[in-house]
């Protein structure tokens, strides 16, 4: 399907993925638009998982693969997350669209460290399935038009295939015109 990846449904190999995506996979809402089973897992090298080496090693297109990023900013003492879902060829437009949106006075990437504490994903594995229902999903226009795109799957040892519209249903998901910009 994609690439060299040797994919298999998500749901029957839930060792491949991080314990709040499959979580998260087990009661996958019954109206996404795709169902659970056709949420795909195929194993990669680990070393791989940074994207322009992941593509690069499957023959998977950047355009292909979509990153999926946690953005942090505060007001007052309270911080808040979201996380942003853009195609690998586009940057989140953090200081700008997210900001806003979290309606905070400046907003950052997520120290790594708050990311993977939080999500309970591996860096460079992060993926939307299974965050906090409390984060709102934001995902760029151009994800949810791809037929299928490439994400994390919460571990660096695996890759996600979904279809594009699948994560702009996914719970908390806003998707939004403009969220990133090209690279």
């Amino acid at each position: 399907m994609m690439g060299s990846l040797k994919l298999e449904p998500a749901i029957a190999r839930l060792d491949l993925l991080a314990r709040p995506v499959a979580a998260a996979l087990e009661v996958w809402p019954a109206d996404a638009p795709i169902d659970g089973d056709h949420v795909l897992v195929a194993p990669i090298d680990g070393e791989l998982a940074d994207t322009a080496a992941f593509c690069e090693a499957y023959g998977v297109g950047l355009e292909q693969s979509a990153n999926c990023v946690i953005a942090a900013g505060r007001r007052g003492e309270v911080t808040r997350h979201a996380a942003c879902v853009v195609l690998s060829t586009t940057r989140a437009d953090v200081n700008g669209v997210v900001r806003r949106h979290l309606d905070v006075r400046k907003a950052s990437f997520a120290p790594m460290d708050d990311a993977v504490r939080l999500t309970g994903m591996e860096y460079g594995g992060i993926t939307p399935i299974g965050l906090p229902k409390s984060w709102p999903v934001l995902v760029d226009s151009r994800v949810v038009a791809m037929p299928h795109v490439i994400i994390g799957s919460g571990v660096r040892h695996s890759k996600i295939a979904i279809a594009g519209p699948a994560l702009g249903a996914l719970p908390g998901a806003e998707v939004i015109e403009g969220l990133a910009r090209e690279a």
